[in-house]
């Protein structure tokens, strides 16, 4: 059960923890840790770890409807939360329970509600495309979370500075700049620094967590030399691809990223334009469905 390269060390070094302070990121959910706890444990204890989950309704309700999800295309459905730990395991339930606990560390206001419903949208785009696609060591349950998690910095940093609604619309707008860039010329840091730091302390695995940190560097998506091994330079271009799917078919969600990255996307996924085409058409129907 144990993979020392799926987490980071439950001990956060100082640097780490004192950023997490300092931007007010949320804290990690005490039921992830006593997963992990049962992970590292011999004869690990679904039922008992059912029976912390049943005692938040939603939370069962969310891990049932995740087991439940074409993803992961098993032929039973899950009844209950024991169950659906039985068919997801630890590690995915464990991810499962930090996607539903990130929206839950938010208060519910507007501009709230419209992030989370493009991350929703892009994150079953991704999950969608990573099966479609069949893209090498790139599971579809991994890009669903991945694609969830993108974007978390963005709320945090919504609630930390008043200012950076506006810093936002000026990134998204810019053609030229990477992202990042605009951020930090406002900011001491970007949202893919404290996407990445929550993610980190919230145990997602490493993979996910560098390519949250990277997912607007070019450079770490076409160089040799790069941050991101191949199966985090695929997630970075299926998310981007998902987001540019949503583009088109709602005309929202706005930006100049495609026009950045999206060459280098279209590398990684080995997309021609009739495919593009194509894929754009199918995952019309898939959104309607998207809460």
């Amino acid at each position: 059960m144990k993979s020392a390269d799926s987490r980071p060390a439950p001990g956060v070094d100082g640097v780490l923890q004192q950023s997490i302070h300092d931007i007010d990121i949320p804290p990690r959910p005490k039921i992830i840790d006593q997963i992990h706890a049962e992970m590292n444990s011999d004869a690990p204890n679904l039922r008992g770890i059912a029976g912390l989950i049943n005692q938040d309704v939603s939370l069962a309700a969310g891990l049932i409807k995740t087991a439940n999800s074409p993803y992961f295309g098993f032929g039973r459905r899950a009844r209950s939360a024991h169950e659906a730990l039985a068919i997801l395991g630890l590690d995915v339930t464990c991810r499962a329970i930090a996607t539903i606990s990130l929206r839950r560390a938010f208060p519910n206001r507007a501009h709230y509600e419209r992030f989370w419903h493009a991350s929703a949208s892009i994150a079953t785009l991704s999950g969608w495309l990573a099966q479609l696609l069949c893209v090498p060591d790139v599971r579809a349950d991994d890009a669903y979370t991945y694609g969830l998690f993108r974007d978390c910095g963005i709320v945090i940093l919504l609630r930390r500075y008043p200012a950076y609604r506006g810093i936002l619309a000026g990134a998204n707008l810019d053609r030229d700049s990477p992202f990042t860039a605009v951020e930090q010329a406002a900011l001491p840091t970007d949202h893919t620094v404290v996407g990445s730091l929550l993610a980190q302390n919230w145990w997602l695995p490493g993979e996910i967590c560098a390519a949250i940190r990277h997912h607007h560097s070019l450079p770490a998506l076409v160089e040799s030399v790069s941050p991101l091994k191949m199966p985090g330079r695929q997630l970075v271009a299926i998310a981007q691809t998902a987001e540019y799917l949503l583009q088109q078919i709602t005309g929202g969600s706005r930006t100049e990223e495609w026009a950045k990255l999206g060459p280098a996307c279209r590398d990684l996924l080995r997309l021609d334009d009739a495919t593009l085409e194509a894929i754009c058409r199918d995952a019309e129907p898939l959104l309607r469905g998207v809460e």
